[in-house]
């Protein structure tokens, strides 16, 4: 620093005295977290945990308490499905997610779909109910259970239940065939080919 810039910096200091050292330092008090950093804080811990659960629990689109689901991939034939809404397949599994928060009803919806697809199960009924008996209440697990099972490559195919299965409080489910099923179906069907040596 030379002479000039040391007579300015003192005659800009003058009248100024230093704080007192304090070993505290001052806080502000912090706003409630909002939404949206709750979200991004809940991924990022499940991220840490290596989840491999990719089905989501940020906002969803709520569906009415009597509201029909109902999906169907391309290529899904129209009498296969006609079939899945008369509840004409036998059911294999049956998943009941009554009085689940809506973060263990994600788990469970995963872990099962994941263990159907292990046990080559092909049609399963979700029971996700209706939500409250009140009118105007969100249907907060049935709507997700809408949002999620098209997010599975394994699902080919949903719809609302039969009366006798819960109705529009429960699910049945299409399952895509696994590897291990198609080949079993190709060889009963004399579709494979062996190669000569």
């Amino acid at each position: 620093m030379n002479t000039d810039d040391k007579e300015l910096f003192q005659r800009e200091m003058e009248g100024v005295t230093p704080l007192k050292p304090t070993d505290q330092a001052p806080l502000r008090p912090r706003d409630a977290p909002t939404p949206g950093q709750l979200y991004r804080r809940s991924a990022a811990q499940r991220a840490l945990g290596r989840d491999a659960n990719f089905l989501t629990t940020d906002f969803v689109e709520f569906v009415d308490r009597e509201a029909v689901l109902s999906f169907r991939r391309q290529g899904i034939q129209h009498a296969v499905f006609r079939k899945l809404e008369q509840g004409a397949y036998e059911v294999e599994a049956v998943l009941d997610l009554h009085l689940l928060s809506v973060e263990e009803a994600r788990t469970a919806v995963f872990e099962f779909i994941r263990d159907c697809m292990k046990h080559d199960v092909r049609t399963v009924l979700i029971n996700h109910g209706k939500g409250g008996r009140e009118a105007g209440k969100p249907t907060y697990l049935k709507s997700y259970v809408a949002r999620w099972l098209p997010q599975f490559d394994e699902v080919l195919a949903f719809h609302s239940a039969q009366r006798w299965h819960g109705g529009t409080g429960a699910v049945y489910v299409m399952l895509r065939k696994s590897e291990k099923q198609k080949q079993i179906t190709r060889q009963k069907l004399g579709l494979t080919s062996i190669k000569p040596r």
